[in-house]
């Protein structure tokens, strides 16, 4: 009786998926940045149309209000943003896109939530973050002969099932191919093509998402500063994105920062200032470029979160840089961990992708906490062979899944005084792998 169940609900999925895509919406919607009062989205739609969200307190639908209308339109990929203000805090909402005043029906819970007003009330708030990197999505017809190097999809099912409170983007979070980022059109077709996969979805819709980007979606590989159609390639980001700003004051670029609730994560740009992998290491050779690195230092002086997250495409701590990572660039390797000590900077964790496995950086230095870098990767494409990383000293044991694809789970819980950081690692069934707990009081000079 269950598997007939089971088979009917796959199948009433399936009709459904079927359903959209002859529909108004090519993909979404996907919930963005969520503060105390207010929610951002994406939607995509087919078509030139007027869309919005309408949005209810879960279980009152009779209090439904609309966000503003806002018309998709070609120039634009039939991309929108929209907004869900003034809203009251720490609440969970249900929600529908509405096209040219009609409601979408899609086969999965569309949900959101705002942030709990906790500070100087009551503890922090428990929640989780998801993340992951390197999602290679299939697409035969465009891909390099052979084997396939995406993987099932069913990673974003277990995701979704998981149903964190926000989804941190490690980069390569989508795979420019050859005929992709020679031009802006063929980003937004490849940005397109992804978004659409119907695993997808149901995750899209239900959490908040956040993004950093890679070589993989800023340009081809091992891209850096003097890639010619930056430019296009971060208009297209934000396009695709709702992170809560791209850039700070006069520097262009990806980077952002944003709170929830008792964490900071700064979310880096790996990329517009990247100095080639093959420049000499001299005092000039950057990964961030100056004024990034000065914004990441103050940032995370002036931050009071217990918990401060920084978000890097590439590995900051691992000493064996055979591949890319701030190994290759150890001035500003060095000015950012010795600002660290110096300013004696609390809660510090790095998390980072790009590698094709998994692993837990731990770097140990007398007189200071201990440093860790959590590396979440591959979501769908290939796996890597260990070879000359087998053996590494700065991993702490346990944590090397070099055999299948996988995502990371961050769970922030305890009472104020007692917050623990809980990391993590689930195979694309959302089956545990490894978890390790890292106290808030360990990670104090």
């Amino acid at each position: 009786m269950r598997r007939t169940l089971g088979l009917a609900l796959a199948l009433l999925a399936a009709t459904q998926l079927a359903a959209q895509d002859s529909g108004p919406l090519a993909a979404g919607p996907m919930v963005g940045h969520a503060t105390e009062t207010q929610v951002r989205f994406w939607v995509q739609t087919r078509s030139a149309a007027d869309v919005a969200i309408r949005f209810w307190p879960r279980g009152k639908k009779a209090r439904a209000r609309t966000t503003p209308t806002v018309r998709s339109i070609a120039p634009q990929a039939f991309c929108v943003h929209l907004k869900a203000e003034d809203l009251p805090f720490g609440t969970h909402f249900e929600y529908e896109v509405l096209v040219d005043g009609k409601a979408v029906d899609v086969a999965w819970p569309l949900r959101f939530q705002t942030q709990p007003h906790w500070r100087f009330r009551t503890d922090p708030p428990e929640f989780t973050a998801a993340i992951g990197s390197c999602a290679f999505i299939n697409d035969p017809p465009n891909d390099r002969p052979g084997r396939p190097y995406g993987g099932d999809p069913k990673i974003f099912t277990a995701m979704a099932k998981v149903s964190p409170d926000l989804m941190v983007w490690l980069g390569d979070n989508v795979y420019y191919r050859e005929m992709d980022w020679t031009s802006e059109s063929g980003m937004r077709r490849r940005y397109s093509f992804n978004r659409r996969t119907p695993e997808l979805q149901p995750f899209l819709g239900s959490t908040s998402h956040y993004a950093i980007w890679d070589d993989h979606d800023y340009g081809p590989n091992n891209s850096d500063w003097t890639f010619a159609l930056k430019d296009a390639s971060l208009r297209t980001f934000k396009l695709f994105w709702e992170n809560p700003t791209y850039g700070a004051a006069d520097m262009k670029g990806t980077m952002t920062r944003f709170t929830w609730g008792d964490a900071e994560f700064f979310l880096l740009d790996g990329r517009w200032n990247r100095s080639p992998e093959r420049a000499p290491k001299s005092s000039k050779k950057t990964i961030l470029g100056r004024r990034q690195l000065d914004w990441l230092i103050d940032g995370l002086t002036s931050s009071s979160a217990t918990f401060k997250i920084v978000v890097s495409g590439s590995q900051v701590l691992n000493p064996l840089c055979f591949y890319e990572g701030w190994g290759d660039f150890p001035t500003d390797r060095q000015r950012l961990l010795d600002a660290l000590r110096e300013r004696r900077i609390p809660g510090v964790l790095f998390l980072s992708g790009d590698r094709h496995h998994t692993e837990l950086i731990r770097l140990d230095d007398d007189g200071f906490y201990p440093l860790y870098d959590y590396t979440s990767s591959p979501l769908l494409s290939n796996t890597h062979a260990p070879g000359r990383e087998a053996e590494n000293r700065s991993r702490v044991p346990g944590t090397f899944v070099t055999d299948r694809r996988n995502f990371g789970l961050l769970e922030f819980s305890g009472p104020r005084n007692e917050r623990v950081l809980t990391l993590r690692c689930l195979d694309s069934d959302g089956r545990m792998i490894w978890e390790r707990a890292i106290p808030a009081k360990s990670l104090r000079p």
